[in-house]
């Protein structure tokens, strides 16, 4: 086949790897050009703030496929290649090598960025963000020796992983948090607070209800923190987790609709004809709920481009799968289906203060929203079943350890 009738992906991650390896699996023997800013091959970044920070896991358990698949299947990897411009209408995409790829499909999976935090100082050594393997390695060798001061700035997923690695190595950690608790807008205040008192049983200093207001040092590097009640704390290491930005330059400036992501429907077709997006970039139709939703987390970054991959290849495609995410933090395994909401009540399956316990979000007509599995295996599948389903359960079987989820799922 010609160049003009290559599948050309824009971002080497997980879901950009898992839409060439779909499109080999499927059958497509046309020229695939895999385009990725990072100079590593594709891999996976949740090791990045778990096992391979804490320094348990090799790096090559992230990588998506073996250096050599790629050559193997026939897949053109360009590794440290950035696109510059996308001409949608002409089917072409520049690189910052000069080079225009004309192509006959392209998939997006571009990703996100970390948010930067806009306070003075924050341009010194010592504030760090967490988003690529690079930053990764620096931070392990910033917190493995222990002893250090480490502030981290947000009690998101990310702030509460690396605040529970850094303990690990160690360290004293303070965690700094504008909400009333850690993952107050996604669990919301009873099961924040369940993170809260985890990392505050592990010796954190956890300030909530407080943002950071500047970074100060000397000689170039940061010494400390003030927040905005004024306090400021000493610091060797800042870390900042305050969330991620999609990556919709390349998009927006081809003229596809933009909103909170690349807005795709449920087949993961982008406005242009011929374009595609996946991942954490994009905002896709999803049948279950009925909106645009644009999921930041590992499990849709694995499954999307998959489904992004069929759609090119003209498969009839609905991508309509349970939002899914899980976190590790010192002796807590956790595991997240669905979306709940404010207005969702919480319900519990045992104490969350013995360790081990199922949450439920419920709708007004108590339907299961969302679920949330913490050192309870093998549930994720019926948890979803009832999330899917969308029928009422009784209130009083849901949460009856005795009643098997499986019986309540149908």
């Amino acid at each position: 086949m010609a160049a003009e009738d290559a599948f050309v992906i824009v971002g080497a991650g997980l879901a950009g790897a898992k839409a060439v390896e779909t499109l080999r699996a499927e059958g497509f023997d046309g020229p695939v050009v895999l385009v990725g800013e990072d100079p590593e091959l594709p891999y996976e970044r949740p090791p990045l703030s778990k096992g391979y920070l804490q320094g348990s896991a090799e790096r090559a358990s992230a990588y998506v496929h073996e250096a050599g698949w790629y050559r193997e299947h026939d897949v053109q990897l360009r590794s440290g290649v950035r696109a510059t411009r996308l001409d949608a209408a002409g089917h072409l995409l520049h690189l910052d090598t000069g080079e225009q790829l004309p192509w006959a499909k392209l998939l997006l999976t571009t990703g996100a960025s970390a948010r930067r935090l806009p306070v003075p100082g924050g341009d010194l050594v010592g504030v760090r963000y967490l988003r690529t393997f690079a930053e990764s390695d620096a931070l392990h060798e910033g917190l493995v020796r222990g002893e250090k001061r480490v502030v981290v700035v947000g009690g998101g997923w990310i702030g509460l992983e690396v605040a529970a690695a850094a303990r690990g190595f160690g360290n004293e950690v303070t965690i700094a948090e504008p909400q009333p608790t850690p993952l107050h807008a996604v669990l919301g205040p009873d099961m924040g607070e369940v993170f809260a008192r985890l990392h505050r049983d592990h010796g954190v200093d956890l300030r909530t209800g407080t943002g950071v207001s500047e970074f100060r040092g000397s000689g170039g590097a940061v010494e400390s923190v003030v927040l905005a009640d004024g306090s400021e704390l000493p610091a060797d290491l800042v870390v900042v987790g305050v969330g991620a930005i999609p990556n919709v330059a390349l998009a927006e400036e081809a003229g596809l609709d933009v909103d909170n992501g690349i807005l795709v429907d449920a087949a993961m077709r982008s406005s242009a004809p011929d374009v595609y997006a996946a991942g954490d970039v994009a905002n896709a139709f999803h049948p279950l709920y009925g909106r645009n939703v644009r999921v930041e987390h590992w499990a849709n970054a694995l499954n999307q481009g998959p489904a992004a991959a069929r759609s090119m290849l003209g498969q009839d495609v609905s991508y309509d799968r349970v939002p899914y995410f899980f976190t590790d933090q010192y002796d807590l395994g956790m595991e997240y289906s669905g979306l709940g909401s404010k207005e969702s009540r919480v319900v519990t399956r045992g104490k969350p203060e013995s360790g081990e316990f199922i949450a439920f979000w419920l709708d007004a007509e108590g339907r299961v929203e969302a679920g949330m599995n913490v050192n309870v295996w093998d549930v994720t599948g019926p948890i979803q079943e009832l999330i899917r389903s969308k029928r009422p359960v009784a209130e009083d079987r849901l949460t009856d350890p005795d009643v098997p989820l499986a019986e309540l799922a149908g």
